[in-house]
């Protein structure tokens, strides 16, 4: 398990409980007062404790037969081939950050162990199974991390309290699965979980042909040097914002920059503008040329306003939900070839022309 945060919490309690013979942990951070909303592993009398070690405590307390390993310190590249190559038959994601994904995604396919993806942002949940018997990985999903400078700062968001339990649950039934080999897995396909709505929805992604096979550490080793990834943040505190590039072979949108959108705009193109942030962040600020705001989650309820006669540009905050709502409006017959995501979304499109924002 990496992580004993909020995700990490309903994860190890239920494969605890579920009598899962060794269990290894790892979180460098501290019990905090206010992780306690949502990492109930964890409790006050808990406060000042390294988070891996207060975990292993309620764990023996919940089931004495298991063996519990802890390392109390960063998943790194130095260190992750030393500790996840110990013999385990799978790894549980309970981070918060991209550059330990890439990390784990990397040393999964290198190990040949699958792993369990979990991604909680406000009031938004991904689940994923990646590398399960030769199936896809993050990288076929997410190929190539963004540039540093255009992820928001870790400070920002938040999350529901509730979120990481209904997430880390979903994670744990897929452990468990794996380990029984039972059922159907969610490789090949991510789940996303709108708690604010109540819905589910599931998109499928498949492994890519062409994409370079992984043989070290090495192209991941950078984003833990580049102060730019919030190397900082809490490992566990449960804030996830991401802006990927989705499978190409898979979906093949566009991906535009806002300088070059101006370009094209003044130049005499004329996109239809979809902004998927959610209403309270439409209204707080926006592009003036938008046609129309939905959030990402329920772009489809909206398809009939569409043009898809029309090129689209689908903008979000960061760049991530936009391509969410493109693969949505792909698997919905819109043309890839007329879909185009702007990256790093309405943060980066502020900065390049702050004369479009409302």
């Amino acid at each position: 398990m990496i992580g004993a945060g909020g995700l990490g919490s309903p994860v190890l309690m239920y494969l605890a409980a579920a009598g899962v013979g060794t269990i290894g942990i790892i979180d460098y951070d501290e019990v905090d007062i206010s992780n306690l909303q949502r990492q109930i592993i964890h409790s006050n009398s808990g406060l000042g404790l390294n988070k891996a070690e207060s975990a292993k405590s309620r764990i023996e307390d919940l089931n004495p037969g298991i063996k519990v390993e802890i390392w109390k310190e960063r998943l790194t590249p130095e260190n992750a081939m030393d500790i996840c190559g110990k013999g385990w038959n799978l790894i549980v994601d309970g981070t918060d950050n991209l550059p330990t994904r890439y990390l784990i995604d990397d040393v999964c396919s290198l190990l040949d162990i699958p792993w369990v993806y979990g991604s909680i942002y406000r009031f938004e949940g991904q689940v994923s199974v990646f590398q399960y018997q030769g199936g896809p990985c993050y990288r076929d999903l997410f190929p190539e991390p963004p540039p540093s400078g255009s992820v928001p700062s870790c400070v920002d968001g938040g999350v529901l309290g509730v979120l990481p339990g209904v997430i880390g649950s979903i994670q744990a039934n897929e452990a468990i699965k794996i380990i029984l080999g039972i059922g159907t897995i969610i490789s090949g396909k991510l789940l996303i979980y709108d708690a604010e709505n109540m819905e589910f929805n599931r998109l499928n992604f498949s492994k890519s042909e062409d994409r370079i096979p992984i043989t070290s550490l090495e192209s991941v080793h950078d984003m833990f040097v580049d102060e730019g990834w919030c190397q900082g943040s809490d490992s566990s505190n449960d804030r996830d914002i991401e802006e990927l590039k989705p499978n190409q072979v898979e979906y093949m949108f566009h991906h535009m920059t806002p300088l070059e959108c101006l370009k094209r705009r003044n130049e005499g193109w004329k996109p239809f503008l979809l902004d998927v942030r959610s209403e309270q962040e439409f209204e707080q600020v926006r592009l003036s040329f938008t046609d129309l705001q939905v959030a990402h989650v329920d772009v489809l309820s909206v398809a009939s306003s569409i043009p898809k006669d029309n090129d689209i540009l689908v903008l979000c905050r960061s760049g991530m939900r936009s391509q969410i709502a493109a693969m949505f409006l792909i698997d919905a017959g819109f043309d890839a070839n007329k879909l185009y995501n702007i990256t790093g979304g309405i943060l980066s499109w502020s900065q390049s022309a702050p004369e479009d924002i409302e």
